[in-house]
């Protein structure tokens, strides 16, 4: 094994108010993680989030012109769409589950 072998992971040390822990612990409990795996997925997760909001997309002058065109079409009808919209939620009076 070599002396210096180069590190993979990175240690992170945050602060927190008990009842953040507190929190944390409970929804990390229910998904049968530990704080640590919880903690990170969820920040994994969050950066992800960010990086996708901000991606620069670029396109040729036609693309973006035949991109504006579908944007600026009427809106077609999904009748599967439509159906699901009409249905009574869960806590609205006549729900009948489906299965």
């Amino acid at each position: 094994m070599a002396a210096n072998a180069e590190r993979k992971e990175h240690p992170i040390s945050m602060r927190l108010p008990e009842a953040d822990i507190a929190m944390i612990d409970r929804a990390a409990g229910l998904r049968g993680r530990s704080r640590t795996d919880f903690v990170r997925e969820a920040a994994v997760r969050a950066a992800e989030d960010v990086l996708m909001e901000n991606r620069l997309i670029r396109m040729s002058a036609n693309g973006f012109t035949e991109f504006m065109a579908i944007l600026s079409a009427p809106a077609t009808v999904v009748p599967e769409m439509v159906e699901l919209i009409k249905r009574p939620a869960p806590w609205e009076p006549g729900y009948v589950p489906r299965g």
